[in-house]
Parts: structure tokens; C-alpha cells; sequence
């Protein structure tokens, strides 16, 4: 064997690097015909808002009116605050988990249903004891929500 033949021998490189970058191509072009033919495209944009809600239960509340609902009898007060991150349309924001009549959405409290829910702004429920509050989030279409927050009572 020659040793000027080896270096100039690149019959079997051409070959299997053409072979390597048509299964590659096919691949990638699979993985985005996969995506659009499931529907993987819309759900990503769609995702949920990124925001921190905080609550804070008074078991003797001193007022009997709250945004949503009304305490009374063995009822508490939830307050549920907006503590960072993403502003929300008020419209897109419900409460839902209180049997003390305390569900529904931001607006149906002290915000218009275009207002804009930003840090600070708080809203506040009848609850009972042993109910499990949610914060949801549901698209401006409403075919995609999420739970932003869940806060459990102390009998739950």
C-alpha cells in the first residue's frame, strides 16, 4: 500500500455523510410536520401568565360584605392579593371552591372586566372553613386555563 493513495482515498466519505444529512433532514422535517399536524404549535402559545397570588384568612372578620358573597354565621373572609408577576385582564381571573356563595370572576367584585390585575390589587370572599379556593386563568377565547393558585382552609 501506498501511503500517497491513503491520502488521497475519500470514495467512502462522500457517501455516508450524504446518507447522515438526508436521514437528518427527514427527521427534522417529521418532527415539524408532527408538531403543526397535532396541534403542539397552538398549545405553546397559549401557555398561562406567570403570577404569584397570596391569601390571607380571617376567621372574625369585622365587615360582613366582601367583593364576592357575603360573611355570615360560621363564614370567614379570604382576601386574595396579586403579589407579582403578570398582569391580568379581570375578565380572565375566577375564584372558584367557597360554599359560602363566594365564586366567580374578578370583575364580579371591584374591578371592571377590562381593569387590569396587577401586584396589589386584592379581591376578598366569604369562605367557609374548610373550603379549598382556586385562582383560575382562562385564555381571552377560552379554550385553554390554568390554576394559578389553590389555598386550602384549616378544616379542609
Amino acid at each position: 500500500m501506498e501511503l500517497r493513495n491513503l491520502w488521497n482515498d475519500d470514495d467512502a466519505v462522500s457517501p455516508v455523510i450524504g446518507v447522515i444529512l438526508m436521514v437528518a433532514i427527514t427527521v427534522i422535517l417529521a418532527a415539524v410536520i408532527a408538531t403543526f399536524v397535532l396541534g403542539l404549535g397552538e398549545q405553546v402559545s397559549s401557555t398561562g401568565p406567570q403570577a404569584q397570588f397570596t391569601f390571607d384568612y380571617n376567621e372574625d372578620p369585622d365587615d360582613t360584605t366582601v367583593d364576592l358573597g357575603t360573611v355570615g354565621g360560621d363564614d370567614a373572609k379570604l382576601t386574595i392579593t396579586h403579589a407579582g408577576g403578570d398582569t391580568i385582564t379581570a375578565s380572565q381571573l375566577s375564584v372558584s371552591g367557597s360554599d359560602a356563595g363566594g365564586d366567580g370572576s374578578w370583575n364580579d367584585g371591584d374591578y371592571e372586566a377590562n381593569s387590569e390585575i396587577s401586584a396589589g390589587d386584592s379581591l376578598s370572599i366569604a369562605i367557609e372553613s374548610d373550603d379549598t379556593i382556586s385562582v383560575t386563568w382562562t385564555s381571552e377565547n377560552g379554550q385553554s386555563s390554568s390554576t394559578l393558585r389553590q389555598w386550602s382552609g384549616p378544616d379542609a
